[in-house]
């Protein structure tokens, strides 16, 4: 191999190498781009220009494909500009020479139109337009006499150009003569036989052959034929903005379209926009960081608002849990007294001094007769002793307590909901405008307010309190009447004793008091039966005491939960009420957290980019 020809190879494999690195940094700077365009538009603060500055990044980044479209006057080049923009009027059509001057017409985020000498420069943000630029020619009539230097310039830089004609005329003398020049610029030449609605399928077809026989017998040359319709394409186009997409590619636009999204960008002109589009962003990010650091000592303020939120409720729940304690002191009150008088009551049964009174029921009681003289003292021993001392008075308070709770508990509620709304309708008049916008729902105290909790506990109070009164005067009932009678039968025993003895004069001369003592004996065992009576008194008490403290206990504690529940339900009116504020600051605590890690993930590939990029540039250095 000759040294020209390794040289020839040499610097080929450099230019390969050189293009796939520049294409391997134009899509990780074209992925950059786009994460940086993620971001910014989020970014509460940022100029609109820094993100239209990054999108004109991305402009360039993305090297748009160049088509020109060239053809006669009328043979509906700007029509179907138009239709892939979806934008009816964008270009001037009419049945009249219309298009005197060239048109680029390149994406931007609002239709625009700039002149420069004889060329119009119209920014569209049709999302085509990222991926190709479009260039609108007069009619090749006019081409080569009045825009030749012009027109070869765009021909030159095209990468594909499309040639229209009617397809009623096509392939006469001029669209021949057309299709030669072209091809003496070595372009890719695509051929659109427009209004292809004004003929028949068949009759279509039969053109479509017939430029393609005439371009291969006259020009040895073997273009693409694409029938296309403008006005077929632009009834593709529904009312909301979608297309139908039969009538789309029945239309043949949609091969334009396709066409479009298979082109690949240009390396060399990416080369020269690498650097440029790399700028734009470093230093649309440095903004960046600077706002959402600026931010985010603006949402330490917003975050004192969610603590004094936080605090406030805090504040009520406190205050909620002393009512709760208030009205079970009192509870516990009302049944400390209950046992208190229970407590006497049963004393005063079962008193020594009442011991004779105590053996006359009982032995009532051992014959059958007891219910006579319960029935002339009110039924029931125990019911009679109760009632003297009143001991089931303070139960009948219970329900009034009870009721005041909630009234307490419904008054904080809505004082409390009503000033946290206040506080958050002043927090929020006081954000940023482009902030409020942000705030979904109306800050607003609730309609009606949930009482069910307390009250749906009514039942279960009720039978507390029910069974304080019944069934603790039945129990102790049974156990009076055990104690007299197991005093009676004791008593009994002891008289039959006794009697036994009188009988049986056990005396004897070496004991002749014998007798004497042993009724002295059974004296003293009646009369310990007489002293056990306080004694079993004091235990029913303690036990009643007991089984008190145990209802009560009972009582306080479904109190005590139906109260939290309505608490609870409070505390959720309380959020609700202000929910549209924390939910704002929640949200955009989150999205600036999310918006720096975004920003500091970009900043890595920034750096990755310009590593990539010096590293190309020693080695155009060395190798280029």
């Amino acid at each position: 191999m000759s040294e020209t020809s390794e040289t020839t190879l040499a610097a080929e494999k450099s230019n390969n190498k050189l293009a796939l690195s520049y294409e391997a940094i134009r899509r990780q700077q074209y992925e950059l781009i786009n994460d940086l365009l993620e971001v910014l538009p989020k970014i509460d603060g940022l100029a609109d220009d820094r993100v239209a500055e990054v999108r004109d990044a991305l402009f360039h980044a993305d090297n748009p494909y160049l088509i020109v479209f060239v053809g006669p006057f009328s043979s509906g080049k700007s029509s179907l500009i138009n239709v892939l923009l979806n934008q009816a009027d964008l270009l001037p059509i009419g049945p009249v020479p219309t298009t005197d001057r060239i048109s680029i017409l390149r994406w931007g985020e609002e239709v625009q139109r700039m002149q420069s000498g004889e060329i119009y420069t119209v920014m569209h943000p049709s999302p085509i337009l990222r991926k190709v630029s479009f260039v609108d020619t007069p009619g090749l009539e006019s081409v080569f006499q009045n825009h030749e230097g012009i027109t070869r310039r765009f021909l030159h830089r095209s990468d594909t150009v499309f040639l229209v004609m009617l397809a009623q005329q096509a392939m006469t003398s001029g669209n021949l003569n057309y299709l030669k020049v072209l091809r003496e610029y070595g372009k890719n030449v695509i051929i659109l036989l427009s209004q292809k609605d004004l003929l028949s399928a068949e009759e279509i077809e039969t053109v479509r052959a017939y430029v393609i026989d005439q371009s291969r017998d006259l020009l040895g040359a073997n273009p693409e034929v694409w029938a296309v319709s403008a006005r077929e394409a632009q009834a593709a186009y529904l009312p909301d903005g979608t297309r139908d997409s039969e009538k789309w590619i029945a239309s043949g636009v949609a091969q334009i379209e396709a066409y479009v999204d298979g082109q690949l960008g240009d390396v060399e002109r990416m080369r020269q926009k690498l650097q440029t589009p790399l700028q734009i962003v470093e230093s649309a990010h440095q903004a960046a960081l600077a706002v959402v650091r600026e931010n985010q000592s603006e949402m330490n303020r917003y975050q004192s608002i969610f603590d004094n939120i936080d605090q406030q409720m805090a504040a009520g729940q406190r205050e909620h849990a002393r009512t709760i304690r208030t009205a079970t002191e009192e509870i516990e009150q009302r049944f400390a007294e209950v046992s208190a008088r229970g407590d006497d009551a049963i004393t005063e049964m079962f008193r020594f001094t009442r011991a004779f009174n105590s053996l006359y029921r009982g032995f009532l009681e051992l014959i059958g007769l007891a219910r006579f003289a319960r029935r002339a003292q009110g039924g029931s021993y125990t019911r009679t002793a109760f009632e003297r001392q009143q001991v089931f008075a303070p139960i009948s308070e219970l329900p009034a307590i009870v009721s005041k709770l909630g009234p307490r508990i419904e008054g904080r509620d809505i004082q409390d909901t009503d000033d946290l709304v206040k506080y958050a309708q002043r927090e929020v008049a006081a954000l940023p405008p482009d902030v409020q916008r942000k705030v979904i729902g109306v800050l607003q105290p609730p309609q009606k307010y949930d009482r069910t909790a307390l009250e749906n506990a009514r039942p279960v109070l009720s039978e507390i309190e029910d069974e304080t009164q019944q069934f603790e005067t039945d129990r102790l009932e049974r156990m009076t009447r055990n104690t007299l009678v197991y005093l009676a039968g004791w008593e009994v025993l002891v008289i039959i004793l006794g009697i036994f003895v009188l009988a049986w004069n056990p005396a004897t001369p070496e004991l002749p008091l014998l007798p004497f003592l042993l009724i002295i004996f059974l004296l003293g065992m009646g009369l310990l039966g007489l002293a056990f009576m306080p004694l079993r008194g004091r235990a029913i008490a303690n036990a009643y005491q007991k089984r008190i403290d145990g209802l009560k206990n009972r009582y306080t504690e479904a109190v005590t939960q139906a109260a939290n529940a309505q608490i609870r339900n409070g505390m959720q009116v309380r959020r609700e009420a202000v929910a549209p504020l924390t939910r704002l600051i929640e949200a955009q605590t989150t999205l600036q957290t999310e918006q720096l890690n975004q920003l500091r993930a970009i900043e890595g590939d920034i750096v990755k980019v310009e590593a990539e990029l010096a590293k190309l540039g020693r080695a155009n250095r060395l190798g280029l």
